[in-house]
């Protein structure tokens, strides 16, 4: 037992002294969406957004039942238009206009409203914008619309700035077969492992191909339940809400963004975490923000 001991300790204390090095180091090793401001997902939420000085976009696609690929949060109709249809069920010159007034969902009893109220298309996203980072996350298993987002990105000559996103790892897995030249965000399944290799000091050892963490700001829960607040807040902040894996990620050239943040506490928070990316619903806030920050400092 003693000889046992005498062994196992000083390689115990080895790994984890290097361990928390290179979690520190990382470098050594080899290796939006919705708006506030305007009806969102719409060219006029997209033109504001850009026009305010952000520097990536982050939105939903779906497929028309005759093919096209649109940009929407929702495949069901209900809270944005009103009508309980389906995207997938529809062609794209049938598709309703989205609501005169739509509410924010991470900022309740606030409403957007806007000229535009038509359903933008990836691809006119994609003539508009050829030189803006986009994020797209797809929620479905569907071979077809995956296959047409990545031809789109391959057509506009955007596989180094289009990052395939989805909390599903088997669609993420499809996504990546189908265009693995394009980044890719971490799934739901791929963030618990990259927790648990965090905390048992693994992390620095393993190699990562994910280009970009999104994860909600638990803070803004508060206002949603005061159950969740508590549950959320005492538990899932502690585990989730880490500076040094969020440094550690950067360092790695991995971007992490939190989202929804829709006040200046929200953002202070976000940046007080150490995330490199900050996701909001209102991007006159979030340019008014850095653009004060800037000349205070």
């Amino acid at each position: 037992m003693i000889s046992f001991l005498y062994f196992f300790l000083p390689v115990l204390g080895g790994y984890t002294l290097t361990s928390v090095y290179l979690l520190k180091n990382p470098q050594i090793l080899h290796r939006k969406k919705r708006s506030g401001e305007r009806i969102e997902s719409t060219m006029e939420a997209f033109t504001h957004a850009v026009e305010q000085g952000t520097e990536m976009l982050e939105m939903d696609c779906h497929l028309t039942h005759d093919g096209f690929v649109v940009v929407s949060h929702d495949e069901n109709l209900l809270r944005q238009a009103g009508h309980d249809v389906t995207i997938s069920s529809l062609n794209l010159q049938d598709l309703p206009l989205y609501k005169e007034r739509l509410e924010v969902t991470f900022y309740e009893g606030r409403y957007s409203t806007g000229k535009d109220r038509k359903f933008a298309l990836l691809e006119d996203v994609f003539k508009k914008f050829p030189e803006m980072p986009i994020s797209i996350e797809i929620k479905e298993n569907n071979h077809e619309l995956i296959k047409r987002v990545s031809d789109l990105v391959k057509s506009y000559n955007r596989e180094g700035i289009t990052v395939w996103a989805s909390a599903d790892s088997t669609i993420m897995k499809q996504c990546w077969k189908m265009n693995g030249s394009m980044p890719y965000s971490f799934s739901m399944s791929r963030g618990l492992l990259l927790l648990l290799l965090f905390y048992t000091g693994l992390l620095p050892f393993v190699p990562i191909g994910e280009s970009l963490l999104q994860f909600y700001l638990m803070r803004i829960f508060n206002s949603l339940c005061f159950i969740l607040n508590l549950l959320l807040s005492c538990c899932h902040c502690r585990i989730t809400m880490r500076k040094s894996l969020f440094r550690h990620l950067a360092a790695r050239g991995i971007q992490v963004h939190l989202f929804v943040c829709n006040t200046e506490e929200d953002i202070e928070a976000a940046l007080e975490v150490g995330a490199t990316g900050v996701m909001s619903d209102y991007p006159t806030l979030l340019s008014g923000y850095f653009c004060k920050n800037r000349s205070q400092d």
